[in-house]
């Protein structure tokens, strides 16, 4: 991406009254930050709120001053910065309406990684809750050792689920609710410094952004669009997770829960949420991995031959062809990856392939032969 359009963007970020909405709407009339700004002047006519904001963006030279600092923070510490026009945007992140415009990221971080499980709970973890967070973590890597957990970095579950991915040898991923010029809670820091060298630290925030209470509900969004599936381990009747749980079901991904004791406080919200169905119950990474349909036997089968298949379109065949490489179905969250097809046109592709009696969907959104 060029300096001219980074610079744009993070100078659009930074007026008062635009909003990630707003500037969704502005990116997808003018096609790029800078031609965004080309038309300053004409933002009040689309988005009235930002009038103020964007006088004060036109008058004050300390916009561009912060930008140019933002610009050199970027450089000094390598930190990578992915934008919503990229071909390496997250391809997870494209079918929801509120993704952000762009992403930092440090360390080593892949957006688009073959598997990636968020793991989300409460900060006052029980000794239970940990138990099932770190068996959890650990029996996935010797499961799926090539997924990435993805949390927020938090005190409790959040944390734990970071340790445990460096312990087992995994990647994992901590969004912040802030710059990447700081570490909450500071008590975290050494975890988050671990997680460089395999991992690395994710946020849509630029500098100097506070760990405010909004913030937290924007990064468990991100959470909840970068996963293929989101688990609670443990969560009272009201809580972060919980949200992100529900993130996760209005952007089509799977949800599971570990059930807990009845009238246990901090078990509450898992309970409830396997009771009104919005969760799979599960026990183990076993029950886990069947239910994504992520077993690792293949069947041997010679690539697609259209002359056996001549109604299938190039895309129904590539996407039959994955789903005869796997014993059990493969889930449509790794075919939107591996494919990097949006979810809408996977389920017609699906759709289609039923009709033909070759594949369909069934429960949890695993793709199978029939």
């Amino acid at each position: 991406m060029p300096d001219s359009e980074l610079r744009a963007l993070l100078f659009l970020d930074r007026i008062e009254g635009i909003g990630l909405a707003g500037a969704r709407l502005l990116y997808s009339q003018f096609g790029s930050a800078s031609e965004i700004l080309r038309h300053l002047k004409e933002i009040k006519d689309i988005i009235p709120g930002a009038e103020q904001g964007l006088n004060k963006a036109l008058n004050d030279s300390g916009y561009d001053v912060s930008v140019s600092n933002e610009l050199e923070f970027i450089r000094k510490h390598d930190i990578r910065c992915v934008t919503i026009g990229d071909d390496d945007y997250p391809s997870r992140l494209l079918d929801c309406n509120d993704a952000p415009l762009f992403l930092f990221s440090m360390g080593n971080v892949n957006l688009n990684a073959k598997r990636i499980v968020g793991v989300v709970g409460t900060r006052k973890a029980t000794g239970y809750g940990l138990r099932m967070c770190r068996t959890f973590v650990s029996e996935l890597g010797q499961l799926c050792p090539d997924a990435v957990i993805i949390s927020g970095l938090a005190s409790g579950i959040d944390v734990e689920a970071h340790r445990q991915a460096i312990a087992s040898g995994m990647s994992t991923y901590g969004v912040l609710a802030h710059g990447l010029d700081r570490i909450y809670p500071a008590a975290n820091r050494s975890t988050a410094c671990g997680m460089l060298q395999k991992g690395g630290l994710i946020t849509e925030f630029q500098t100097g952004t506070v760990p405010i209470k909004s913030n937290f509900v924007r990064r468990n969004r991100i959470i909840a669009g970068l996963s293929d599936a989101v688990v609670v381990v443990e969560s009272a009747a009201k809580g972060g997770s919980l949200l992100t749980a529900e993130m996760a079901e209005s952007y089509n991904r799977e949800c599971f829960a570990f059930p807990g004791s009845v009238g246990d406080p901090y078990s509450v919200g898992c309970n409830e949420l396997i009771r009104d169905n919005r969760a799979g119950l599960i026990c183990s990474a076993l029950d886990f991995v069947t239910a994504m349909g992520w077993d690792s036997v293949s069947r041997s089968c010679n690539p697609i031959d259209k002359q056996s298949y001549p109604q299938l379109t190039e895309l129904e065949a590539k996407v039959l062809g994955r789903i005869m490489q796997k014993a059990h179905g493969v889930h449509i969250n790794t075919l939107i990856v591996e494919l990097n097809v949006p979810y809408q046109k996977l389920v017609t592709v699906m759709f289609s392939l039923e009709m033909k009696r070759l594949a369909m969907m069934t429960a949890g959104s695993v793709c199978r032969l029939i």
